[in-house]
């Protein structure tokens, strides 16, 4: 009976302890995380960075998304429902971070609509039919080039732009930038300058919410 005792005793202690550790780790993590993006704040944003809402929003959502992840379509609709129930207060900056093989082909592309004012026509399109062109985990820009058509784009300029030493500079940019912040995985998000640090849909709710609650003057603009 006393073994028995000592036994659960010391089980006990030890799940106490990888508890304990775990959090810890969680904790430090958390922190590395949030000193790189605070050494690297000038990351978080370029001027070339498409930006949809209010220009002067109080809050601004970065997200560093693959037009290839699943989970970067599944969250697009939620983050623009949050738009919507609060307009004139959020706006969003989308950033890249083409981790699928072949993804930097369809920025390209995305990129490329955007010199003919159809970027977020052209991203919605590709992250609604991505099951078309994403197929086991790679994407494939010569499937998504046919579903882009139907925006009535100029397809022949397009494929020219894809090339160009711009667009080709803006994701170099980015890639970068998201090796700087830390961005191993997409979306990540980044709400006012703060790391999105357990991901979740409720996760990045509270956290927009808590940015939609801080008093204007401290905010990080």
């Amino acid at each position: 009976m006393k073994q028995k005792t000592l036994f659960i005793a010391a089980a006990i202690a030890l799940l106490g302890l990888f508890i304990g550790g775990t959090l810890m780790f969680k904790q430090q993590q958390q922190s590395e995380v949030a000193q790189q993006v605070q050494v690297n704040q000038q990351a978080l944003m370029r001027m070339h960075s498409p930006l949809i809402g209010a220009p002067h929003a109080k809050v601004t959502i970065v997200e560093f998304l693959d037009p290839a992840c699943e989970a970067c379509a599944a969250f697009y609709p939620f983050v623009k429902d949050i738009m919507a129930k609060n307009p004139e207060q959020i706006r969003l900056v989308v950033r890249y971070a083409p981790l699928h093989q072949g993804a930097d082909q369809v920025v390209a592309a995305l990129e490329a609509a955007r010199k003919q004012g159809k970027y977020w026509q052209a991203l919605e399109t590709l992250l609604s039919t991505q099951q078309q062109w994403a197929i086991n985990h790679r994407a494939d820009v010569n499937l998504a080039l046919p579903i882009l058509s139907g925006l009535g784009l100029d397809m022949a300029q397009l494929q020219t732009d894809m090339q160009s030493s711009s667009v080709q500079a803006i994701i170099e940019q980015d890639i970068s930038d998201a090796q700087a912040l830390g961005v191993n995985k997409t979306p990540s998000y980044f709400v006012n300058g703060q790391p999105l640090q357990s991901f979740g849909y409720q996760q990045l709710a509270e956290l927009i919410n808590s940015a939609l609650a801080t008093p204007e003057q401290a905010m990080t603009k």
